[in-house]
C-alpha cells in the first residue's frame, strides 16, 4: 500500500451534538508527555480530576472518576454494576437515550418498565409513579438531558418515588454536565454517568460517573460479579481508590485533557459557565425564531446547550447541513428517530458556547434557506 500523507484534518466549527469545540489548553495538555499508569505523578492528576468531578457533580461521592470509553460506557458501567439478572428496572423513554437505558437493561437481564413520553416532552414525577403502580423496582432511570431532542428533564420530585418504589435513582447527564446544574447529592441522585465531549469541551473518550454509597452498598451485595469485566467498578475502583490495583492501562493524556477541561470549567467558575450557556442559547432560540424557524421544545423545558429547531415544509435536510459545512465550515446535527429529516440539532456547549458562533450559524442558516429558495413561516414556539 502507499503510505498516506500526514493527517490534517480540516477545521470545522463544531455546532452539532457532540463533539464540541475544544480548548486550545486541552489540546495541549494531551500533547504532554506520556507518564506510566502507576508513575507517581500521574496518580496526582488522577486524584484531581476526582476531586473536580466531584465538584462539577455536586456530589461527595467517594466513588467519582472517568470510566476508559465513550458516554455509552458510562451508561453500561452504571446498568451493569447496578442490575443483576431478574432485577426490575423503570426507565422513562422520551427520546433516544432513554430507550438506549431500557435496552442495556435488558441486556443486563432485567426487567423492564418504561415511563413514556412524546420526544421533546418531560416527565412528571406523577409519570413514574403511576407506572410504577406500586410495585417494587431495583432502579428509577431517566434522562436529565435529552441530546435527542433537547429537552430539560427536572429532576425535583425523583428521588421520592424512587424511594416509594425502593429503587436506587439513576441519572444520564451526557450533555447536562459542565452546562448546567446537575447537583447529584441535592436531587438524591444514585448513580449518575455523562461524557467529556459535550459541556466540558474534551474530546471523546471518557465517561465520568459517580455513585452513591447506598449505590456501593447494592454493588456490595452482588451475588455475582458484574456481567462487564472491563467495567467492573468492584476491580477499578481498587485502581482509582488507596490499593492503586492495576486492572486496564489508563488513556493517559485523554486523563490529562480532562484534567484541563475540568480546571477551566472551575476556574470560569460553574454558576457564570451556567449562566453563559443559558445566555447564548436564549439568543440563539430567539435568532432562530426571528427568522421565521420554530423550536421542537416549549420554552421552560428547553435545553440552553442543545437546541432542535424544526426544519420548513420543502427544505432539505441533508443538502442544508452540506451547504453549512462546505461555506461555513459549521456542522450541526440532524434529527434521530421520529424527528429525523424535521429537525437540526444545535449544539453551544463549553468552549464553543459564544455569541460570535451564535451569530455565524445564524447567518449560515439564513443563507441555507436562501440558497434552497425556501421561506420559513413557522409561528414563534
Amino acid at each position: 500500500m502507499q503510505i498516506p500523507a500526514p493527517l490534517v484534518p480540516p477545521k470545522r466549527l463544531l455546532m452539532g451534538p457532540g463533539p464540541s469545540e475544544v480548548a486550545p489548553s486541552v489540546l495541549r495538555a494531551m500533547s504532554a508527555p506520556t507518564l506510566g499508569h502507576l508513575d507517581p505523578d500521574f496518580l496526582r492528576v488522577m486524584d484531581e480530576i476526582a476531586d473536580m468531578l466531584r465538584v462539577v457533580f455536586g456530589t461527595e461521592n467517594r466513588l467519582t472518576m472517568p470510566m476508559s470509553g465513550t458516554g455509552s460506557a458510562g451508561m453500561e458501567t452504571l446498568f451493569v454494576n447496578l442490575l443483576q439478572p431478574g432485577a426490575r428496572a423503570l426507565v422513562g423513554v422520551n427520546g433516544v437515550f432513554g430507550t438506549r437505558m431500557a435496552e442495556v437493561a435488558r441486556r443486563c437481564g432485567a426487567e423492564v418498565v418504561t415511563v413514556e413520553a412524546e420526544w421533546g416532552q418531560v416527565f412528571s414525577p406523577e409519570d413514574f409513579a403511576a407506572a410504577a403502580q406500586g410495585q417494587r423496582f431495583d432502579v428509577m432511570a431517566l434522562v436529565h438531558a435529552e441530546t435527542s431532542t433537547g429537552a430539560a428533564q427536572p429532576l425535583d420530585g425523583m428521588r421520592a418515588v424512587a424511594d416509594a418504589c425502593g429503587a436506587l435513582l439513576l441519572a444520564d447527564c451526557v450533555t447536562s454536565l459542565g452546562g448546567m446544574p446537575v447537583e447529584l447529592d441535592r436531587y438524591g441522585v444514585d448513580a449518575a454517568y455523562s461524557g467529556t465531549q459535550k459541556c466540558l469541551s474534551c474530546p471523546p473518550g471518557l465517561a465520568p460517573v459517580s455513585f452513591s454509597a447506598r449505590a456501593e452498598e447494592i454493588m456490595a451485595q452482588r451475588a455475582a460479579p458484574a456481567q462487564s469485566w472491563y467495567l467492573d467498578l468492584g476491580l477499578i475502583a481498587k485502581y482509582w481508590g488507596g490499593e492503586r490495583a492495576y486492572h486496564h492501562t489508563a488513556p493517559i493524556n485523554q486523563l490529562y485533557g480532562l484534567h484541563e477541561a475540568l480546571r477551566l470549567a472551575l476556574e470560569e467558575g460553574l454558576e457564570a459557565r451556567y449562566a453563559r450557556h443559558q445566555q447564548q442559547g436564549a439568543a440563539l432560540a430567539a435568532g432562530l425564531e426571528a427568522l421565521g424557524l420554530s423550536l421542537w421544545v416549549e420554552p421552560e423545558h428547553r435545553l440552553a446547550q442543545l437546541t432542535s429547531v424544526r426544519l420548513p415544509e420543502g427544505f432539505d435536510d441533508a443538502r442544508g447541513r452540506r451547504f453549512l459545512l462546505e461555506e461555513f465550515g459549521i456542522e450541526v446535527g440532524g434529527g434521530l428517530g421520529p424527528m429525523a429529516g424535521k429537525v437540526w440539532r444545535i449544539g453551544l456547549m463549553g468552549h464553543g458556547c459564544t455569541r460570535p458562533n451564535v451569530e455565524l450559524c445564524l447567518r449560515g442558516i439564513e443563507a441555507a434557506l436562501a440558497e434552497q429558495g425556501v421561506t420559513a413561516s413557522h409561528p414563534a414556539s
